[in-house]
């Protein structure tokens, strides 16, 4: 049936174009193509050639007229101008033809071409072109002299050159195109016979020209098509049914937009036209062939990039080819759903706008590729965070540190089953040529490419004119490994008999394929994201509120959902939880309560979400690993062929316009120019042309359209969607209108402020979580950051640095724009280092020392030196590339709380950041950089260990200090001392201390944060009693230095007796502020309760304590390990603190035995273990007395006996202090103290040591003592080999 066209409904295309050559202004240089190739040339030549004669210099500008770029024109566009989307000339005319005009002679290949493109307009819309570009006869006399003027210049100049005694270095044009046939003769005849190329009286001359069509949605197949029989009803000998102006008027103003759901058949010149669109539960339109991404770049490299896209990482496709960079940079963009990329987007980049690389932002861009430059002669500004995609070489290049996707394995095991289902290698097609990978769908229509982007080499497209092809195609068949059984084994199974399809089946296939992939990719989305709802941070104050404050608020909890995700998602999900495009995303759920709001994507997501729910009985924030594949393929792809087989809708066919006699002939061959006055308005009967609806609302209509907005009509919940995508983001495009020097400046200060915003929002972000973090630790709220995380926030901090760092540089060198400043300043530094001077040379003269209390006196503090760090980063074998040596050297700086200090260094070197800067760059915006620096200073509030956790096997020098009491020296200490060091990652080993300085330096593998100290001495010579006050190690690379206090003695006869200690070290703040403030950042032990208010006692000392306090204590002491196994393993720290540090677990059950306890003489000490040795005695005999009440006591009395006979004859002096402390651990490890507890609570033994009122006898504080000593049952307490060496159980 033919449609009426209700006044909601919408055109299928907004502007018919044609650009090409103006014969009136004649034969204009395109200067900014040319003067970049001209830069591009001499950075190759100054680069790379440096050597070369200087008689090559003029040819790499000086290219043979026929390869010179000149301007194209948009030559008539109808209608002049819609309201809903204004003509955009300028944007229009330089992407219709993005290298300007081309000129041809008689010889080379002139085949059309067809490529898309993409203008996305500052609210993030974006309106679609799609462009045939082909070859016509020059008839102006004046353009053809012109020509044959400048070729006689360029062989005179060349001519010259030729008879130069120089030796023949290269071709004569650096950049032939591919068409040219590459003659291999000798230099010398091989250059005459090009300079010859064009003669005016033998050669026919031939220059581009190009139709277009600019539509609001991206329907790229009925597009070609249409585009494609206007050309051939120009070219064929007969003329068309029709004047063109009756099929140009028809899709302009007589075809609509197909509604949601349907299908909808137009006339082109000589054949329908089919085009459908998804309806509103199935995923958006996208009408590029996928499968020519998988063909050009294989599955594998298709993933590597697709999540390069989902990171936000800076994206450059380059190809030789326009249609190409614009098929992988639509197909990459839509297997994204349900998310949207935020960020610049220029899938086809102009040459005059190649400056645009170097915006400091994320972007995915397209650059076109000459055939002839490989990967190294490109320039580009920063490659740190860059993804560089060279998709005619089948290459792609990657940053570092690239998580993995996860399920990665499985996910391409499924991708490539839907694409060899389809004959589709999944390794690609290295030499798919666009007619190749054409001939896996359909074999032998291989000229008429209808599906592909190019029309292939131009050497296959002569091959196919003679009679060889169909030798060539079995050839070409046999090369591309394609079975052609498997492809009818596809037609068969695939295409269901009763489908009758009105498109054709390549087409049918087409669409096939794209939907089967895209559900495989949005499955992996909708598994992952199944229970994100759950998540969602809704705010809690009025909608105007939260938007004000937007980049304060969480909209999503993070630390909550990443806890629910299996071990192996986590590096890719914690940064991909940090993307705008996420944030994006949420905000829109956030903004949409009710199903009737939501944006398409989000609508369709959740629908998918709350079936996954349904059929999913489990859990839903139960996740697992276990792979899931896509089970709604066959009802998605029933859709397509249901509305391909059933037309729902057609189109008024095209008729006869009210046209003058005369009007409307043609000439073969040409495209004309049509007859403005017919196609400059749309028809007046037809009640859905009045355009009665004002502009504002055609143009919401348009957004509509590209998102599917179906119920959007809420100006103010618009606004808010629209603003909320724009957070964070300053630039969609370049403007393609203006060029001028001003319009950069801008752009560039946008780009600045948008740096500097960044890095406040990052800074913050850190802060609040690492401050959150730390008050969780000191017992407030709950924990919201892991390893994981932190983790992602400093590599997305380095990416930023990087960002900035490349921002306006001014000749790139290495791949680290911030490791080759830093370089350069480490040169300039040691050459102005005078030999005289202080220290080694790379040592700034910095008076400035790091204070540490403390062991001030103990060890002189570290000179703080940028090259100094950047030494120590150099000296890391393990560390291979210069983005990593940044990475590290960031961290390093971070964790020393120096790198603002360190970076406001580096550019007070006013010289070199004017050196390697241009005026605009980031880095010389004054203000900026001053509160960038600021933002930066922040860091130094809280403690990171961000360099020592993650470099866990490289060599780091440590330095050890003992430190004797100062009123009984060591001064006539005899014995010989040792040291063992312990940390986190492993220990030292006994390390000798020479006894006259009582320090030592020694390098040994990363220790990691420092836990244990184990000192003691031989016990040789006459006086071998020693007071030692405390241990300071430092770790001379980070600078940590940690005190591990001890105000004990080592001696026999002396204090218990011991001969070694094990001590438990804090790390010490760099401040000089009162010591007896306990603040740590973060602190190393569990929340301060009731104890931290106590003074800090000796061990010897009894403190008098209440019962009260001491159950506190103990409460206190228990509660820290709770919450140390309650938090990720990776995030745990040191549980030999909470066993053995201040106020731990052995300190509180000190205390509990202390009570009460009976001092028999004055003078003499009695120790805890003491008594214990006599509980001991009491329990043997009884045993053997067999005077036992039952068997669990028996049981516990055996194990008892045992530990204490076990302690007691270990080999080491530990003392009676120490042997208890190895008690305690060995009770808490094996979960046997509340038994103990029990037992030695019904001893006699008891009775006879302790008074009255001892805690120890106190039926009910005993009780509840064992009770809560029961909590750590559940635990499994590993402990450290330094608290058991020796002991045997």
């Amino acid at each position: 049936m033919t449609t009426g066209f209700s006044s909601g409904s919408s055109r299928f295309a907004d502007y018919f174009v044609i650009c090409g050559l103006d014969t009136e202004s004649g034969l204009e240089p395109d200067e900014l193509s040319a003067l970049c190739q001209y830069i591009e040339d001499t950075k190759f030549r100054d680069g790379a050639r440096g050597k070369l004669a200087r008689s090559n210099e003029g040819e790499n500008f000086e290219q043979s007229p026929l390869r010179r770029t000149f301007k194209s024109k948009v030559l008539a566009h109808y209608p002049d101008n819609v309201e809903w989307n204004p003509f955009d000339q300028d944007a229009v005319g330089m992407l219709c033809m993005p290298k300007g005009l081309s000129f041809r002679t008689q010889v080379d290949s002139r085949e059309p071409q067809f490529h898309s493109f993409i203008i996305t307009r500052e609210d993030g819309s974006r309106t679609y072109g799609f462009a045939l570009t082909f070859f016509e006869e020059v008839t102006s006399k004046q353009i053809c002299s012109a020509m044959q003027t400048l070729y006689h210049m360029h062989n005179a100049e060349q001519y010259d050159i030729l008879h130069t005694p120089t030796t023949p270095h290269g071709p004569e044009d650096q950049r032939p195109p591919p068409p040219r046939p590459v003659l291999h003769a000798a230099p010398a005849i091989s250059r005459l016979q090009r300079f010859n190329s064009y003669d005016i009286s033998r050669d026919t001359l031939y220059v581009s020209k190009c139709i277009c069509l600019i539509t609001p949605m991206a329907f790229a197949q009925a597009c070609r098509k249409v585009l494609e029989q206007l050309h051939q009803a120009v070219t064929s000998p007969q003329p068309p049914p029709l004047p063109l102006e009756s099929y140009i008027y028809n899709i302009l103003y007589e075809v609509p937009l197909p509604p949601s759901g349907r299908s909808l058949k137009f006339s082109g010149v000589y054949g329908p036209v089919v085009c459908q669109r998804p309806s509103t539960s199935e995923l958006p339109l996208f009408d590029f062939a996928i499968s020519e991404m998988f063909n050009l770049l294989g599955v594998e490299n298709v993933l590597q990039l697709f999540t390069c896209a989902l990171l936000e990482l800076q994206i450059l496709l380059y190809s030789q080819h326009y249609q190409r960079l614009m098929t992988v940079a639509e197909s990459i963009t839509a297997l994204m759903f349900p998310f949207q990329w935020q960020h610049v987007y220029v899938p086809i980049l102009p040459a005059s706008l190649l400056h645009f690389l170097d915006a400091p932002v994320p972007y995915l861009m397209g650059l076109h590729s000459n055939g002839q430059d490989d990967r190294t002669k490109l320039e580009l500004p920063q490659e740190a965070n860059l993804c560089f995609v060279d998709i005619d070489n089948h290459f792609i290049e990657l940053p570092e540190e690239l998580p993995q996707f996860p399920n990665k394995l499985e996910f391409i095991q499924e991708i490539s089953e839907v694409l060899m289902s389809f004959g589709v290698s999944p390794e690609g097609n290295i030499h798919s040529s666009e007619s190749q990978g054409r001939s896996r769908f359909r074999s032998v229509d291989m000229v008429s490419d209808k599906r592909n982007g190019n029309l292939g080499s131009p050497l296959t497209s002569y091959l196919l004119r003679e009679n060889e092809t169909i030798a060539r195609l079995q050839a070409l068949v046999k090369r591309t490994g394609v079975s052609l059984e498997k492809l009818e084994v596809r037609d068969d199974a695939s295409c269901n008999k009763d489908v009758r399809a009105q498109c054709d089946e390549e087409e049918l296939k087409m669409h096939q394929l794209n939907i089967q992939v895209r559900e495989v990719f949005a499955n992996r989305f909708t598994q992952m994201f199944a229970d994100y709802e759950v998540f969602v941070i809704q705010p809690s104050h009025d909608k105007e509120s939260w938007f004000t404050n937007r980049d304060q608020m969480q909209n999503f909890d993070k630390a909550s959902f990443l806890s629910d995700q299996p071990e192996p998602y986590l590096p890719f999900l914690s940064r991909f939880l940090e993307t705008q495009m996420f944030a994006s995303f949420i905000d829109s759920k956030i903004l949409c309560h009710d199903d009737e709001e939501k944006e398409h994507t989000l609508r369709v997501f959740d629908a998918r979400v709350d079936k996954i729910r349904m059929l999913n009985v489990r859990t839903p924030t139960l996740r697992t690993s276990m792979y899931q594949k896509c089970t709604n393929i066959e009802e998605a792809e029933k859709a397509i062929e249901m509305r391909v087989a059933k037309i729902d809708h057609t189109a008024l066919h095209p008729h006869l316009l009210d046209m003058k006699i005369g009007q409307g002939r043609y000439e073969q061959g040409f495209f004309p120019r049509l007859q403005s006055d017919v196609l400059s308005t749309g028809p007046t009967s037809n009640k859905w042309a009045k355009r009665s609806a004002p502009a504002q609302w055609r143009r919401r209509d348009r957004q509509k359209q590209h998102a599917e907005h179906l119920y959007l009509d809420n100006d103010q919940r618009e606004k808010y969607i629209q603003e909320a995508r724009n957070l964070g983001t300053t630039i969609r495009q370049p403007k393609l209108s203006n060029l001028s020097p001003s319009v950069i400046a801008q752009t560039n200060w946008k780009f600045v402020e948008g740096l500097l915003k960044e890095c406040r929002n990052k800074t913050k972000r850190m802060l609040v979580e690492k401050m959150g973090r730390e008050a969780v630790e000191l017992g407030h709220g709950e924990v919201s950051i892991t390893g994981v995380e932190e983790n992602t926030l400093i590599a997305s901090l380095c990416d930023l640095l990087e960002r900035i760092w490349s921002h306006g540089l001014q000749v790139k060198q290495g791949k680290s724009a911030l490791w080759s400043h830093l370089l350069h300043y480490q040169d300039s530094k040691e050459k102005n280092a005078t030999p005289g001077g202080l220290g080694p040379p790379g040592f700034i003269h910095d008076t400035e020392r790091r204070k540490s209390d403390g062991g001030g006196s103990a060890m002189p503090p570290l000179r703080i030196s940028l090259i100094q760090d950047m030494r120590h980063i150099q000296n890391i074998g393990e560390i291979k590339t210069d983005v990593g040596k940044a990475r590290a050297w960031v961290r390093l700086s971070m964790e020393k709380k120096l790198l603002s200090r360190h970076l406001k260094q580096l550019l007070s070197d006013h010289e070199l950041t004017k050196k390697l800067y241009k005026r605009y760059a980031f880095l010389r915006c004054d203000d900026e950089k001053e509160q960038f620096l600021y933002h930066l200073l922040s860091f130094n509030a809280v403690d990171y260990f961000c360099f020592t956790n993650v470099f866990t096997t490289i060599m780091i020098p440590y330095h050890v200090v003992i430190v004797p009491s100062k009123k009984l020296g060591g001064s006539m200490f005899t014995a010989n001392p040792w040291v063992c060091v312990s940390g986190e990652l492993s220990e030292t080993g006994v390390l000798q201390v020479p006894r006259n300085t009582l320090e030592i330096t020694f390098e040994c593998q990363n220790l990691g944060k420092l836990t244990t100290v184990q000192m003691g001495h031989d016990n040789s010579g006459l006086y071998a009693k020693w007071l030692v006050e405390c241990v300071v190690v430092r770790n001379e690379i980070t600078g940590h230095t940690y005190k591990f206090p001890c105000g004990r003695w080592l001696g026999k006869g002396v204090d218990d007796g011991s001969l070694e200690r094990i001590l438990v070290g804090e790390l010490m703040t760099p401040t000089t502020e009162n010591d007896e403030r306990m603040c740590r950042t973060p602190p190393m032990q569990q929340s301060p309760g009731m104890m931290r208010r106590f003074v800090t006692i000796s061990p010897s000392s009894k403190p008098k304590l209440n019962t009260g306090q001491i159950q506190e204590g103990v409460g206190e002491a228990i509660n820290g390990i709770v919450k140390h196994f309650h938090k990720p393993e990776k995030e745990r720290g040191s549980l030999t603190l909470l066993l053995c540090g201040e106020y731990g677990l052995v300190w509180a059950l000190e205390q509990v035995f202390q009570h009460g306890f009976k001092s028999p003489r004055l003078f003499k000490n009695v120790f805890i273990w003491d008594f214990l040795e006599k509980a001991q005695v009491y329990f043997e005999s009884a045993e053997q007395r067999e005077a036992t009440p039952d068997e669990n006591w028996q049981t516990r009395v055996r194990h008892f006996c045992r530990f204490m006979r076990a302690i007691n004859s270990t080999s080491r002096n530990i003392g009676k202090d120490g042997k208890f402390q190895m008690l305690v651990c060995l009770g808490a490890r094996d979960h046997l103290l509340h038994h103990w507890i029990a037992l030695l609570a019904d001893c006699p033994i008891t009775s006879q040591m302790y008074e009255d009122s001892a805690l120890i006898k106190d039926r009910s504080l005993v009780n509840s003592l064992i009770r809560v000593l029961q909590t750590l049952q559940e635990f499994n307490i590993t402990l450290e080999a330094s608290l058991v060496k020796g002991v045997g159980i």
